[in-house]
């Protein structure tokens, strides 16, 4: 279809401009009002489309941005924090990781395989855009309850869109994780992160335009989908969801493949001076960014905006979320070099539109102009709400001596626990993704050892032509947030150091995805502004400062609010990958210790809540002094050669973590029994714990001595049967592990 067809002027009926419609946008009567004080006048169609998307939640964050400011965003490794595509960190080497993690939460639910699709698309153009060659995807699923009726779809769904989008662009998806819970019934989570590698001098920033550069649309045409997905991403879902479906944008793994060896390769002949991502909100939001970062303005010709349907208006080009897109400002009189790069690899070039010095957005088409909105109030008086907030109920407090084993005893708890939809493996997924494309990936979570991977707390995906690695993970426990946000918060953080940690890797900084539910309810706006708190507190106290991040809110369905889920991606470095641990058990002989101390909380474990039924009881609460002391000790002798194994201790306890180290392993292990450790001291979720190997096992002890770290002897790794008092085979483990979400998803 020629761009000629497409560009003969429509006849266009735009509905009338009233505060009902306003609404229908997600805008408030005030809003709306100060939309018609900013502009001295009624918006027009088109304007009024583009206020509503960039004051929305999704957008502008106008709910939880007062409260993301009291976040720790500086550090020494820190190159660029939140306020651009992504976060950037020295790696050393004159090498700089690029990294974040965003939602596609609701689109995941309407439509889970495009909607995880493009959430994977899109998180890898925040990290390319910056000029960074993304090494690595991890991804954080939550479900509802297995026994709902949309559950078992939408896992189907949400894993082929993950997989089909990762695999055919050819990075690597080596870490994250699934759990289930009836929360999110009405509305899983899906949350995509990216880590790229950049060399420092090459970074590039949505700022930088100046007045009188070319601005220029590069990738896939414009088609009508995904209009008003920002919108839809910031209210809450109805039980009847199909009607949004038009709003889901679909996306070509393939286009962005060639899009990202396009700007790459653009990159490298100095033609970019900006260059910001079209993801939600579309031409919208990058075009404003630009403007706004630049303090300029911006002048568009959208009867030059390639397009793939007939018959498009403005409002409908400037809302589209269609993917594989990117808007940039050229160095003038580079326009040719730049289109002869980009159609090389078979992409639409057009040069849309210049920039001025007015700070105005203008958008002409069809002889007309459309749109003239100043930037600087578009961007600068976006609503920020101080919601009213309630703190959160103090948790109902437990006697963990009162919870003891069921008749099945210790290792029929274990079996039942180690069998639970949350613990159990989600081999059926992992064996979806590609893990070990581009021949890098050294650790893999979730995927049993063989010759070509290894499993680890953290993925370890190792740097090209250099023996240094980078360590990643992902974690939450919605259980714990819900229950105390505040100490919740804390353990995300300090659950993602762990993990980073347990690898032998420093861990450097963060990402986050704020998954919450209405913030126009107090209880909710309690949650988010404790949970940052918590997530502030432990950042500042492990030198862990956050980089990059998105919030989604109105994570509702029918007034059903999911569990807080705050999730924090984690980014390290070890200097020899070599020298780095997996959790399995290695060689028979081997010391097995407990690392930290052990009090044995019950209070929002798993154990109490399948064994006893119950969902009670305070979240574990977290030392952050104990965490850095216990963290460092395990770095220090990981790296010394002294740790053979190394697994934190979480989800399940001490002895699930025994367990998952035996099973990775394929080598068990005799477990002293003591009468007096009672079912807290091996299903209690202590916090600060590791569970070691080790095959010197007194110079083990005495350097822990030394250190004032607490050190007690488990057992030793024998044989292949878990030995605690009664045996069990591990084989029998490892099946009763891996058989539960297959027999799922195929019943």
């Amino acid at each position: 279809m020629s761009q000629a067809a497409l560009k003969q002027k429509p006849s266009i009926q735009e509905p009338a401009i009233t505060l009902e419609l306003a609404k229908s946008f997600g805008l408030s009567e005030s809003e709306f009002a100060l939309v018609k004080d900013i502009l001295g006048r009624m918006p027009t169609y088109t304007e009024l489309g583009i206020f509503s998307v960039m004051w929305s939640e999704h957008c502008s964050y106008k709910s939880s941005r007062l409260h993301l400011k009291k976040l720790p965003t500086e550090g020494k490794c820190v190159i660029q924090g939140p306020g651009e595509n992504a976060g950037v960190i020295d790696i050393g080497d004159g090498q700089a990781a690029v990294f974040k993690m965003e939602s596609h939460n609701h689109p995941s639910y309407i439509e889970p395989y495009q909607g995880a699709a493009t959430g994977v698309g899109g998180i890898m153009r925040d990290v390319f855009t910056m000029g960074a060659r993304p090494i690595a995807n991890l991804n954080a699923l939550r479900f509802g309850d297995p026994s709902h009726p949309r559950t078992r779809a939408l896992v189907k769904g949400v894993v082929a869109g993950i997989s089909g989008y990762g695999n055919c662009v050819g990075v690597p998806t080596v870490g994250g994780e699934t759990n289930f819970h009836k929360s999110y019934n009405g509305n899983n989570l899906v949350n995509a992160m990216t880590v790229g590698l950049a060399d420092q001098d090459k970074i590039y920033y949505a700022r930088g335009a100046g007045v009188g550069q070319p601005i220029v649309y590069v990738g896939s045409k414009t088609g009508r989908d995904g209009i008003h997905g920002a919108t839809m991403a910031s209210a809450e879902f109805g039980d009847g969801n199909e009607e949004n479906r038009p709003t889901v944008q679909v996306g070509d793994p393939f286009t962005e493949k060639l899009l990202i060896e396009a700007c790459l390769e653009l990159m490298q002949s100095d033609a970019i001076i900006s260059i910001q991502d079209m993801g939600a909100a579309g031409l919208t939001s990058s075009a404003v960014e630009i403007a706004s970062k630049g303090e300029i303005g911006v002048v568009l010709d959208l009867d030059h905006v390639p397009q793939r349907e007939l018959n498009m208006v403005p409002y409908e080009i400037m809302l589209s979320e269609s993917q594989e897109r990117m808007l940039m400002i050229l160095k003038p009189g580079s326009e040719n070099k730049a289109r002869a790069i980009i159609e090389k690899w078979d992409l639409d070039f057009a040069v849309i539109g210049h920039t001025t010095d007015d700070q105005h957005l203008r958008l002409n088409m069809y002889g007309e102009c459309w749109c003239d909105i100043p930037v600087p109030p578009l961007v600068d008086q976006a609503p920020l709400y101080d919601r009213p907030s309630v703190p959160p109920k103090a948790p109902q407090q437990i006697d963990n001596k009162a919870f003891d084993v069921s008749d099945k005893g210790l290792l029929g708890d274990l079996k039942k626990l180690i069998a639970c939809p949350d613990l159990a493996s989600k081999r059926w997924i992992w064996e979806q993704y590609d893990s070990l494309v581009m021949g890098e990936t050294i650790f893999s979570p979730g995927v049993a050892n063989t010759q070509a991977l290894k499993s680890g707390d953290a993925a370890l995906v190792k740097i090209p032509n250099k023996d240094k690695a980078l360590a990643m993970s992902s974690d939450v426990t919605p259980r714990y947030v819900e229950a105390n946000p505040f100490e919740g918060g804390k353990q995300a953080v300090a659950e993602s150091y762990r993990n980073i940690t347990a690898t032998g890797a420093t861990p450097l900084a963060v990402t986050n995805n704020l998954n919450f539910g209405n913030p126009e309810k107090p209880e909710i706006m309690g949650q988010i502004v404790a949970a940052l708190d918590g997530m502030g507190e432990a950042c500042r106290a492990l030198d862990y400062p956050i980089v990059s991040g998105n919030v989604s809110l109105y994570n509702e369905t029918s007034g059903r609010a999911i569990q807080p889920t705050p999730t924090i991606g984690g980014v390290g470095v070890i200097a020899n990958y070599k020298q780095a641990v997996g959790l399995a058990f290695t060689k028979e002989g081997h010391s097995i210790f407990v690392i930290g101390e052990t009090k044995g909380h019950l209070g929002q474990s798993l154990f109490l809540r399948e064994i006893h039924g119950i969902e009670k009881g305070d979240a574990p609460h977290v030392d952050l002094a104990t965490e850095k002391l216990n963290g460092d000790f395990i770095r220090t002798q990981i790296l010394n050669g002294e740790i053979s194994a190394c697994h934190d201790v979480s989800d399940g306890g001490l002895l699930v973590a025994v367990a998952e180290m035996a099973m990775a392993g394929k080598i068990g292990c005799v477990i002293d029994y003591k009468a007096d450790h009672a079912a807290s001291f091996w299903f209690g979720e202590d916090q600060a714990r590791y569970v070691v190997t080790t095959p010197s096992p007194d110079q083990f002890i005495q350097a822990a001595k030394s250190s004032g770290i607490p050190c007690e002897k488990l057992g030793i790794t024998h044989g292949y049967d878990l030995t605690l008092g009664e045996s069990l085979k591990i084989s029998d483990l490892t099946k009763i592990n891996e058989d539960w979400l297959p027999l799922y998803m195929n019943s």
